[in-house]
């Protein structure tokens, strides 16, 4: 049977999505994964700071960084536009990975978050948002792809009574959008 609607926040919802664009721009599905997961990133903190949830870096206590030699040879980081963000990466033995607190994160750990938010639908979550993505020529789907998002995406409260809320994921929705 067809899943319709599933209860999520928008954060797992704009993951998933940016993974799925990142690849159907040809990025490769873990280097996809992580571009996901960083654009998610970089909008909870933008709304966080907007809603006064989170402190804006100038304010934060300084990080203790560790010299150089005891990170390891710095990789040099390129900009990935997604989703209307520019995403740090680097290129890594195993392939491009986004950059999060200045070191690449891994594709087993996106999945496993969207694993655990999506459970037994994410197979046809994934599928959804995948024929949106295939509807459109990279290029378009480049410049549409956050406003794609901005109409499937759940609806939640607004302000702060909305930060972490569960709202509805229309599937049928995504679907439509992909058969328009």
């Amino acid at each position: 049977m067809p899943v319709h609607e599933i209860r999520v926040n928008r954060a797992p919802v704009l993951t998933l999505w940016g993974a799925v664009v990142a690849e159907r721009l040809g990025h490769g599905r873990a280097a996809a994964l992580t571009l996901g997961g960083a654009v998610a990133g970089l909008n909870a903190q933008s709304k966080g700071r907007r809603l006064g949830i989170v402190e804006p870096r100038a304010e934060r206590p300084a990080a203790r960084k560790k010299p150089a030699a005891a990170r390891g040879a710095r990789r040099r980081e390129r900009l990935v536009p997604l989703l209307g963000r520019t995403v740090p990466a680097v290129d890594t033995p195993r392939g491009l990975r986004a950059v999060e607190k200045g070191r690449p994160t891994t594709p087993t750990g996106v999945e496993r978050y969207l694993r655990g938010k999506f459970g037994e639908a994410l197979p046809e979550v994934r599928a959804a948002m995948e024929a949106l993505a295939a509807a459109y020529e990279p290029d378009a789907l480049e410049a549409k792809a956050f406003a794609l998002y901005e109409r499937f995406r759940p609806a939640i409260p607004a302000g702060t009574r909305g930060w972490g809320a569960k709202g509805v994921l229309d599937l049928d929705l995504v679907r439509a959008l992909a058969e328009r």
